[in-house]
This record gives structure tokens, sequence and C-alpha cells, in this order.
């Protein structure tokens, strides 16, 4: 079953004032690097202030460039192993991180890793930073889908 509109979920949303779903309810997106997400946003999904929340999956090895966002975050790893910069981290571990400050490159453990990123709000889409060219980032494919998904 396809993930719901915005406006779809915020009907529901607004006619019963709560929602009750699983992570298999919503769209999976695959990167073209193999990393696999779902995301939904806390409220009214079309409120670009509404935190948003990913839950996301990096095959083993899987390498994603230094990036940055427009808007503070948090992360906490479920399951596996994942390198930030030069610091290994496993699950439990939770991450902070503020607007437009740089992180990263990103490499999965051996086993890949799968882990849970909340938003402030709607600036959730990855920037580049320095030499990097947005190769590893797929935020425009994101971004891309949840568009298709809301045209219908």
């Amino acid at each position: 079953m396809a993930q719901k509109s915005d406006a779809e979920f915020n009907s529901e949303l607004q006619r019963k004032g709560h929602l009750a779903f699983t992570w298999d309810d919503l769209d999976k997106v695959e990167l073209p690097t193999g990393i696999v997400t779902s995301m939904y946003r806390v409220g009214d999904p079309a409120d670009q202030s509404s935190p948003t929340v990913f839950k996301v999956y990096y095959p083993p090895d899987c390498y994603v460039e230094a990036h940055t966002h427009e808007c503070d975050y948090t992360e906490i790893i479920l399951e596996g192993t994942q390198k930030v910069g030069a610091t290994w981290h496993k699950a439990g571990d939770i991450r902070i991180g503020l607007a437009d400050r740089g992180y990263g490159p990103l490499v999965a453990g051996p086993e890949g890793t799968t882990v849970l990123f909340m938003f402030k709000d709607g600036r959730w889409p990855a920037i580049t930073i320095g030499n990097n060219d947005g190769s590893t980032l797929g935020s425009e494919v994101i971004t891309e889908h949840f568009e298709e998904v809301n045209a219908t």
C-alpha cells in the first residue's frame, strides 16, 4: 500500500486527533547508494515548521560524504555501528547537531546500521560542504518521491 499524501494524512489526523501506524505503513525510498529511508512529520505534514522524523538503513560499509542541514537535529543509532568523522558510534548512541554545522563523512559498519533522525523542522535536506559533490546524499531523490506522492 502506498503512503498517504500529506492531505490524506492531515485530514485523518484532524478528524481523529491522533494517528497510529508503523514504519511498514510508510513508503520506503531507496537511494542510489543502497540507503533505504522512510519519513513522517510530527503534526501537519504540510507545515514546514513540523519536526521531521526519518528511519534510515545504511548498507554495510556505505559511505556518505560530509554535509550539513539547515536545521538542528538529533539521531539515535538503533542497530549496527556507524563512523562519523573519526568516531565510531554503536546502537543506543545519540548525537545532536546544530544547523549549518558540517559533519561526516558517515561510514556504516560492516553489519550496516539503522538510524532514527529527528529534524527540528522541514529544512532537513542535506547540503554539500567543501569539495563534496552531493552524489552520496540523495536528498533530491527523497524530495522528488514525496512531491510525487503529494501530486496525486
